[in-house]
């Protein structure tokens, strides 16, 4: 099942076939859980190309990294001089996807909770969007081994910023994605300011902004049964402070266009 979160604002474009995918995972410190993911990724669409977005791992991954890339052509390795944070990354990799000519950039995590055996179904979506979030918050998505108070962050944070920016999305939040490149040239990606998790809410917004389509596929997300979390109390300041700040801005700009319209309609009454 598919939901529409965001209907286009502008007229819907055409849409060419995804013919060249690359599926970017970042990593650091996930050197057991790397080889698992492509392995897995790569059986489940074999036609993918593989971009590891390496951030100088100190327990070795990179060297992982580099054996798998050594081993299978589709796979590629993009080497960063430290730990940067989660939007970096990706946006080093949105660009390297652009220079290289794909027609979709696809977000998944390192640690196996983004299942790929699922992806098919982000990128048969993708046929008729712009952006495609593996969504855990819609009917038919779920989330596995999570405690309450887990689930209830999430909900809420997504709930808090549904509110603020006034998206159409459920789950902004979200990190299993599909983006047309199409897509990403037409946004602002300078813009965008979060180094964490916020980041996907930034990304959420742009998209909402230049009136492109997001649909939302429902997906099962599975907490990650090696290694650690990377999710952090300063991540989650970040985020909740970036939205709210957004969101300020957002709503007073409707304020202000409304203010707008008002007085709009005051001056042409007084005309009659």
């Amino acid at each position: 099942m598919t939901t529409t979160s965001q209907p286009a604002t502008t007229a819907i474009r055409d849409r060419r076939p995804l013919a060249r995918v690359v599926v970017l995972i970042p990593t650091y410190n996930e050197r057991e859980n790397l080889p698992r993911i492509v392995a897995r990724l790569r059986a489940a669409v074999p036609a993918a190309d593989v971009l590891v977005l390496e951030d100088n791992s100190p327990d070795g991954t990179g060297q992982v990294a580099d054996d798998l890339a050594a081993a299978d052509p589709q796979v590629r390795v993009l080497h960063r001089p430290g730990k940067q944070g989660l939007g970096a990354a990706y946006l080093a990799g949105f660009q390297w996807a652009i220079e290289q000519g794909y027609d979709a950039a696809c977000e998944m995590d390192a640690d196996g909770s983004h299942q790929p055996e699922q992806l098919p179904r982000l990128l048969a979506a993708a046929a008729d969007a712009d952006l495609v979030i593996g969504a855990r918050w819609v009917r038919g998505g779920s989330v596995v081994n999570w405690p309450l108070h887990r689930k209830a962050l999430s909900v809420g944070a997504n709930i808090y910023t549904k509110l603020m920016l006034g998206l159409h999305v459920n789950d902004a939040t979200a990190g299993f994605r599909v983006y047309r490149t199409s897509a990403l040239r037409r946004m602002d990606l300078s813009s965008v300011s979060s180094a964490g998790y916020g980041f996907q809410v930034d990304m959420t917004v742009l998209v909402d902004r230049a009136g492109l389509r997001a649909v939302e596929v429902p997906i099962e997300f599975v907490e990650r049964e090696i290694g650690e979390s990377k999710m952090s109390g300063n991540i989650i300041q970040e985020a909740f402070v970036n939205v709210g700040r957004a969101g300020l801005v957002h709503r007073s700009g409707q304020l202000r266009g409304a203010a707008r319209r008002l007085a709009g309609r005051r001056e042409r009454w007084h005309r009659l």
